[in-house]
């Protein structure tokens, strides 16, 4: 199986220090797993202004990522809870 590369926008990054302890362990679990399988199971393509964008879920949180299948890359854009997400 073909391993993707995870990167992450600055942005991101501070967002993902800003979550609770707790669930950011679920949240790099979850961002870890992208590498394998980068459209798992509950995974939704973003429309609208965000259309090539994908989203997982972690509980109330959401994770908002790019994937580049030609250069196996998924680009973490945005972390943060479900109701300031998509501003």
């Amino acid at each position: 199986m073909v391993k993707y590369t995870i990167t992450f926008k600055r942005e991101a990054i501070k967002d993902l220090k800003s979550v609770p302890s707790k669930i950011a362990h679920k949240i790099g679990a979850s961002i870890t797993e992208l590498a394998i399988n980068p459209r798992p199971s509950g995974c939704k393509k973003l429309v609208g202004k965000q259309a090539n964008f994908w989203r997982i879920r972690i509980g109330d949180y959401r994770v908002v990522y790019v994937i580049d299948d030609e250069i196996r890359i998924v680009n973490i854009r945005k972390v943060g809870h479900r109701k300031d997400i998509y501003d």
